[in-house]
């Protein structure tokens, strides 16, 4: 007999039943650790919310302190979305202040230094907050002065499409997508040789460009470059084989060990270094990926790694494990900033989160923590309009499936239903502490 097959309103039925779930009471919530732990969270984003809102609900008496500059929370995992002209610029926009809890305090500015010497932080303003235990959550920060010729004013002109600057930058994004298909050409796609979040991105602008030539009726005329910045499309082996086979399919072009240093916009001239050399690709679509580095707070603060894979861009260096420093017990790391081998996604700050916040518990009550992050990271990979795969691996490069239903390198309208209408309930509801 044939396999039953799962019907879009039962899995939106499911869906919405684990998103129920997801937002119950944190466990043991009321059964509030007493302290008077001084606690500096230094982020304000998807994981400094994340962090404040577990810690607030799990801490009787601590005083937690949120410093974070925006107003606006951007949910950045819709970008690619707005980028795709599936949704509008405000699907992402979001209001920081709707997801402090009542007992964190909100300092609205940036983090200027470090010490952890001194256990305490400085902010832009020059005032210092003393702190028994500290968190960072500062994100990374688009080095796009990196690439010559590069600035974010251009993006959406000239065949430059760009989504990682904000949702109106995705959105202008979306009108240089829109103009490309229309007349077709060639479209220029790649990423940088640094850490970035998202690794799959730069892969889903060349199946969404590829897919909306096709829909105009452009592709016969137009061509797809991909310049890889290594000689991998994918860092987990498996998913690398398979985007392969896909781009081999869709009939994309391949350039291996290319990464973009320099553009001409008036002349649309793109230069790559190469093993062998400068190289100029002229584009009519170029899809720009900036450099991804710490802050530069953390980036010259002691927090960073001194040596090793993650030390060059300034990442904080943590156990990979506990998310606990290296050599500052009493300081842990969540998110993008974390210089580990995987994780710089929203899904990853739903697993990291819990275990810092149990670990810093732990160590208030002299319990310890047995939680462990095992470097799982997702991503919803979108082939086409309406269609995705989703990928999840750890560390090891595991895939770790979390529907048993689909297979984790099928293409599906299933993951694309997540990527579209799940996921962003269930990051708000980990934004409050409850996913």
């Amino acid at each position: 007999m044939d396999k039953p097959r799962l019907r879009r309103r039962e899995f939106l039925a499911s869906a919405g039943a684990g998103l129920i779930a997801a937002t119950l009471p944190l466990s043991g919530a009321a059964n509030a650790v007493r302290t008077k732990a001084r606690i500096v969270i230094a982020g304000g984003g998807a994981a400094g919310l994340a962090v404040a809102s577990r810690l607030a609900a799990q801490l009787d008496g601590a005083e937690i302190v949120l410093i974070e500059p925006s107003e606006e929370h951007f949910y950045q995992p819709g970008f690619t979305l707005i980028g795709a002209g599936v949704k509008p610029a405000s699907y992402s926009v979001l209001k920081t202040k709707d997801y402090i809890a009542p007992d964190v305090r909100w300092i609205k500015e940036r983090v200027a230094e470090f010490d952890p010497e001194g256990n305490k932080i400085v902010t832009e303003s020059g005032t210092a907050l003393p702190y028994d235990f500290l968190v960072v959550t500062t994100g990374l920060a688009l080095d796009y002065a990196a690439i010559v010729g590069m600035d974010l004013s251009l993006i959406g002109r000239e065949g430059i499409a760009s989504v990682y600057a904000g949702p109106t930058y995705a959105e202008a994004s979306w009108r240089a997508l829109a103009a490309f298909a229309g007349t077709g050409g060639t479209g220029l796609f790649g990423r940088p040789a640094t850490e970035m979040k998202c690794a799959g991105a730069p892969l889903k602008q060349a199946f969404l460009a590829d897919d909306y030539l096709r829909r105009n009726g452009t592709r016969a005329k137009s061509k797809i470059v991909y310049n890889a910045h290594n000689q991998t499309l994918f860092s987990v082996p498996l998913v690398d084989a398979k985007v392969r086979e896909l781009f081999q399919r869709q009939e994309f072009e391949t350039n291996f060990g290319h990464v973009l240093s320099a553009i001409d916009p008036a002349r649309h001239i793109a230069t790559y270094a190469t093993p062998s050399g400068p190289i100029e690709m002229k584009w009519d679509f170029i899809n720009v990926i900036p450099p991804m580095r710490a802050p530069a707070a953390v980036r010259k603060s002691p927090l960073r790694w001194q040596s090793g894979p993650f030390a060059a861009d300034g990442w904080l260096e943590v156990d990979r494990a506990t998310l606990r420093h290296s050599r500052y017990a009493n300081i842990f790391g969540v998110g993008d900033i974390n210089g580990v081998p995987k994780g710089k996604t929203a899904a990853s700050v739903k697993w990291q989160a819990p275990v810092a916040v149990d670990h810093l518990i732990g160590t208030i009550t002299g319990k310890g923590s047995a939680e462990r992050y095992n470097g799982y990271t997702s991503c919803p990979l979108i082939t086409k309009i309406g269609q995705a795969m989703l990928v999840e691996f750890d560390y090891d490069n595991n895939l770790t499936p979390s529907f048993p239903f689909i297979a984790p390198l099928e293409e599906h309208w299933i993951p694309w239903v997540i990527k579209e209408k799940v996921l962003k309930p269930n990051y708000t509801a980990m934004l409050r502490g409850l996913a």
